[in-house]
C-alpha cells in the first residue's frame, strides 16, 4: 500500500465529509498537523466535531477552523488561549465538552485500545459528574467515562518512514502518540521522511499499522504561544549621574 502522498489536500482527497468526528493532536502549538488542519479548512467540511486538547489561539491552528465556522462542538481540556472559540461559545454557536486533561488522554488511549469505558476519581462531586454513572470502590467514589473513537486522526510526527512508523519530539509527543491508535483512519504530516527500516525499530513511537496515509512537512512553521523572556541587565548607573542619564 502506497502511503506517502504528494501534499495535504491529496493525503485528505475523499476522507472529509460533513458532521464527522477528528482528532488533532498537539500540545498548545507545538506538534499541531498545521498543513492537515488547513486542508480541512479548504475543503470546505463543515458540523465537525474536534477532540483536541485545545483550539489552537486565533488565527493559528484549530482557530482557522473557527474563523470560517466549520467546527460545531470541541471536546478538549483547555480553550483559555482563543477569544473567538470564547465568543463562538457565549453565543451559543460553539458546543464544548470539557474534560479534564488527564480524562481526556486516557479516553482516547482507551478508544485506541478497545476499552469502551473506565471509572476514575477526577470530576467526583463536580459539574463534571453530571449525568454519568458512579461507583464506589474500595470506600472510594468513581465516575465512568467512555472512550473515544474517531472517524480521522491528524498527528504530527518528527520522523516517519514510508510504512507509517512514526516518532515524536519532546512535546509534540503529547497526544499525538495516542491519537494515531483512536480512528479509523490516522494521517500523518511528517518533518523527516526516509526510507523503510531506516528508523531503529526500538525508537518507533507509533507503528505503521496504524497510520494509512503520509505527507512530508520539510519545514513546519513552529509557532510560539507565548514568547516569555527577562529583562536585560540594566547597567549601573554611577552616583551622582542620574540628572545626566
Amino acid at each position: 500500500m502506497k502511503k506517502v502522498y504528494k501534499d495535504a489536500h491529496s493525503a485528505m482527497a475523499e476522507l472529509l465529509k460533513d458532521g464527522m468526528t477528528i482528532m488533532a493532536g498537539g500540545f498548545g502549538l507545538c506538534g499541531i498537523p498545521e498543513i492537515l488542519i488547513e486542508a480541512i479548512r479548504d475543503s470546505g467540511a463543515k458540523n465537525l466535531t474536534f477532540i483536541s486538547n485545545n483550539a489552537g489561539v486565533d488565527g493559528i491552528g484549530l482557530g482557522r477552523l473557527l474563523e470560517t465556522r466549520q467546527i460545531r462542538k470541541m471536546i478538549s481540556s483547555y480553550v483559555g488561549e482563543n477569544k473567538l472559540f470564547a465568543q463562538q461559545f457565549l453565543s451559543g454557536e460553539l458546543e464544548l465538552e470539557f474534560t479534564p486533561q488527564g480524562t481526556l488522554a486516557e479516553r482516547i488511549r482507551a478508544g485506541g485500545a478497545g476499552i469502551p469505558a473506565f471509572f476514575t476519581k477526577t470530576g467526583v462531586g463536580t459539574l463534571i459528574a453530571e449525568g454519568k454513572e458512579e461507583r464506589e470502590f474500595d470506600g472510594e467514589r468513581y465516575i465512568m467515562e467512555r472512550g473515544i473513537v474517531a472517524d480521522l486522526s491528524i498527528v504530527h510526527a518528527w520522523k516517519g518512514d514510508t510504512e507509517g512508523n512514526l516518532v515524536y519530539r519532546k512535546s509534540a509527543r503529547n497526544f499525538n502518540p495516542m491519537m494515531a491508535t483512536a480512528s479509523k483512519m490516522t494521517v500523518a504530516q511528517v518533518e523527516h521522511l526516509v526510507s523503510a527500516g531506516d528508523i531503529d525499530p526500538d525508537q518507533i513511537h507509533t507503528p505503521g499499522i496504524f497510520v494509512k496515509r503520509l505527507v512530508h512537512v520539510p519545514n513546519p512553521v513552529k509557532h510560539i504561544e507565548h514568547r516569555t523572556t527577562r529583562k536585560r541587565d540594566q547597567p549601573a548607573v554611577p552616583a551622582g549621574a542620574g540628572e545626566e542619564i
